[in-house]
């Protein structure tokens, strides 16, 4: 008998930099400290664009009271600004998520026919930290400052400043300019800023007011003068979550490598493979801590062609399409199709003045619960159809080409705390390493006696990297209290050729789960460590039910259950055969 078992799991964000002059796209999130906001998750997507410049596309989610904030971040020159979606990044993230499949077959035939629930686990929700990026800026008073650029787009007010490189102190500026404009700042900043101010960068600060302690800033795109991706990783420590997961996509002309930061290959046994979402996130974690905080697992890296789609044709907005429509059908037809877009809800509040006695916000949870022809009677059509396309739709269909505009895509990810955010990291390309699978499979053989239940049988799993691991029932055999290392191997990768071994720890995993395996003998049913005999046993099973299965099902149902980064696709479903 044959049956397979998906499980799927993901991973979060980060950013990257190609080299003459490293392209910038993180930094640091500031507020009050007696209202801290914690930066929960950062996502970036990186663009090398070939011609000089790289553009960032960076996801914050933050969480806390403070309804304005300062998002600040170090940049060459002054860079072009736009807006992204975060249903641009969930779709990427899911389409691109690490996932671990068991195939299973049973061998022998056991006491009763069950299809049973191996592997199926604790269904959990998303393990990963979504990775936010914020910006730390500073600015400066009057004449040590300038204003190079200033601007509003999608919810954001935005400046980009210079300060005068003859100042001695020009972090000290910086953050006196920004408390002056109203940014909430800490003066960590100071520390923080001071090396990027000091290397002759500019800053560019986004604002914004939001009435809800936490929830989803809308994903900045900026284009700039570099040919190397790089995280200003050393602001985020200001506001950062302990081992807060970083997710990067890397696009250029070939696979992207950390350049300043390790390679990291973990150990496939100490995952759980019969329920991932349990514990990717602390092995990454674990692995991490292990490469001294500072190394990135390599989770995705397929030619760009092969990435999901975030923008669907069926999506596009065609104004011919609603020539005909009263205003009533116009807004209720855009709202049903564009529903939890990303600037959906302010632009209804924009053209649509709620009911009386209705808040905005009532009224953007629930549009069609009070919307009538008369609500809309006045509607500015023009106007509204041109604001849907410019800041809802537009930046969708912008995003799915930028994920298509390079031929190769690399997704990174590992968990950082503030005391590790002392290096920033930096990415390259190498033309000599080449793709690499986010599908892990691993096979499983079930090793069934008469006198045993097949949730009870032994069993014997060969990991994709070689690796034979013996257990029994549904419970995976190791987690991080086993004394094994959770990264196989950690490597420094470079622009050319494979990543040499920094360490190696093959050697010791395998002794640790060759000890086990020797506890473990096929046969042994109670987990002595001893050959059970075969007890005597009266089968259900008629004269027919003889041979390499049994008579048991083969058919693996699949019952799905997404969880953010992690999830079950299919569980096995266990069912007593009739009899």
């Amino acid at each position: 008998m044959r049956f397979t078992s998906w499980l799927l799991a993901g991973a979060l964000a980060g950013g990257v930099a190609l080299h003459a002059r490293p392209a910038h796209a993180c930094g640091g999130f500031f507020c009050d400290n007696s209202q801290p906001v914690n930066q929960a998750a950062e996502r970036i997507i990186f663009t090398h664009n070939g011609d000089g410049t790289v553009t960032s596309v960076v996801q914050v989610l933050y969480q806390g009271p403070s309804e304005r904030f300062a998002w600040v971040l170090p940049v060459p020159g002054r860079p072009e600004v736009g807006v992204s979606s975060n249903l641009a990044f969930s779709r990427l993230q899911q389409g691109t998520n690490p996932s671990y499949r068991i195939n299973t077959t049973v061998e022998g035939q056991c006491r009763e026919d069950f299809e049973s629930d191996f592997g199926s686990g604790p269904r959990s929700p998303g393990m990963f930290a979504d990775a936010a990026v914020a910006f730390a800026d500073g600015g400066s008073s009057a004449p040590p400052v300038t204003v190079v650029d200033s601007g509003s787009v999608g919810p954001y007010d935005y400046a980009t400043i210079a300060l005068d490189p003859e100042l001695e102190d020009p972090a000290e500026v910086a953050v006196q300019w920004l408390t002056d404009n109203g940014y909430d700042v800490t003066d960590l900043g100071r520390d923080r800023l001071g090396p990027y101010l000091a290397a002759g960068m500019n800053l560019i600060a986004f604002r914004l007011t939001k009435g809800a302690d936490d929830g989803a800033i809308r994903p900045i795109v900026l284009t700039y003068t570099g040919t190397r991706p790089m995280i200003p990783i050393r602001p985020t420590a200001v506001a950062a979550e302990d081992d807060m997961g970083v997710m990067v996509w890397v696009l250029g002309a070939h696979r992207a490598i950390p350049t300043n930061y390790r390679h990291l290959v973990l150990n496939e046994a100490l995952l759980n493979w019969f329920s991932p979402g349990i514990n990717y996130n602390d092995v990454v974690t674990e692995a991490a801590n292990e490469a001294g905080g500072q190394g990135f697992v390599t989770e995705d890296a397929r030619p760009s062609s092969e990435l999901p789609e975030v923008f669907f044709d069926f999506e596009e907005y065609r104004p011919a399409d609603w020539s005909e429509s009263s205003n009533l059908e116009l807004v209720r037809n855009l709202l049903s199709r564009y529903s939890g877009w990303d600037g959906a809800a302010e632009l209804l509040t924009r053209y649509v003045a709620p009911p009386e006695g209705i808040s905005p916000e009532q009224f953007a949870s629930c549009p069609f619960c009070y919307i009538d022809e008369a609500l809309v009677a006045d509607l500015d059509r023009e106007g509204f159809l041109a604001d849907l396309e410019d800041e809802v739709v537009a930046p969708m269909r912008d995003t799915q080409t930028l994920l298509r505009s390079r031929p190769f895509s690399t997704r990174f990810y590992t968990t950082m705390s503030a005391a590790e955010m002392t290096v920033d990291p930096e990415f390259d390309l190498n033309p000599d390493m080449g793709r690499y699978s986010n599908q892990h499979v691993a096979e499983r053989v079930i090793e069934c006696r008469r006198d045993v239940y097949q949730f009870e049988a032994p069993w014997r799993t060969t990991l994709p990297d070689g690796q034979v691991v013996r257990g029994r029932g549904n419970t995976w055999p190791f987690d991080l209290s086993s004394a094994m290392p959770a990264v196989r191997v950690i490597a420094q990768a470079d622009t050319d050729g494979e990543p040499e071994e920094v360490m190696d720890n093959s050697a010791a995993i395998s002794a640790v789960i060759g000890a086990h395996n020797d506890a473990n003998p096929p046969g042994d049913i109670d987990g002595d460590g001893v050959v059970d005999p075969v007890r005597g046993v009266s089968l259900g099973g008629g004269a027919g039910s003889g041979g390499g299965c049994g008579g048991c099902s083969t058919n693996g149902n699949g019952s799905a259950g997404f969880a953010i980064v992690f999830g079950t696709l299919a569980l096995l479903r266990r069912r007593r055969k009739a009899a």
